[in-house]
């Protein structure tokens, strides 16, 4: 359970640069991650209702030699699930009532010799699992009622290579993989 704000801010000026520059915000609610090699039972319960789930990243960069790549993440509950058993049981609940995963890129880049990207994503509930168990029940409910916001505001000039700027506002996702080993 997260009942409290998350947020992340990076700000940056740079400037003659002869090599890349690179920099990453990710603000979380609740996150877990569990990898097993062994017959596993998942109870997975992430309820958030927290003020803010923010990340933004403010980029002024120039006069860069290499590639620019900025990306902002925000996610208010996240779940994955990877396991390599005889028996995979998998519940999942999540429950997203936050005012809002929210995640910003403002980037300015002028005289950039390779590439530039930027990239933002807000998600209320992601749930992903795999496995090559024989046996893999998986029982998954995702409730979002927040506001999911993604935003990229990009002034881009003078740049050698290609550019790149995504935007991606999801309320619920989920993923589920099962693979067969051939027995």
């Amino acid at each position: 359970m997260n009942f409290n704000a998350s947020v992340s801010t990076l700000n940056t000026t740079v400037h003659g640069v002869h090599g890349d520059v690179a920099g990453q915000s990710v603000a979380g609610g609740n996150v877990v991650d569990i990898t097993t090699m062994n017959d596993t039972h998942v109870i997975n319960d992430q309820y958030n209702k927290s003020v803010t789930i923010d990340s933004t990243i403010n980029g002024r960069v120039g006069d860069v030699g290499g590639s620019v790549g900025y990306t902002s993440q925000a996610v208010c509950n996240s779940a994955g699930v990877s396991t390599d058993p005889v028996v995979t049981a998998i519940t999942s609940n999540q429950e997203c009532r936050s005012i809002d995963p929210s995640s910003t890129v403002n980037a300015k880049a002028f005289n950039i010799g390779g590439d530039v990207g930027l990239a933002s994503s807000a998600v209320g509930n992601t749930f992903q699992a795999d496995s090559n168990a024989s046996n893999m029940p998986v029982d998954t409910a995702q409730i979002n009622s927040s506001f999911v916001h993604s935003t990229v505001n990009g002034n881009v000039a003078n740049v050698g290579g290609s550019v790149a700027a995504t935007s991606t506002a999801i309320g619920n996702n989920a993923q589920i993989i099962h693979y067969s080993t051939g027995n």
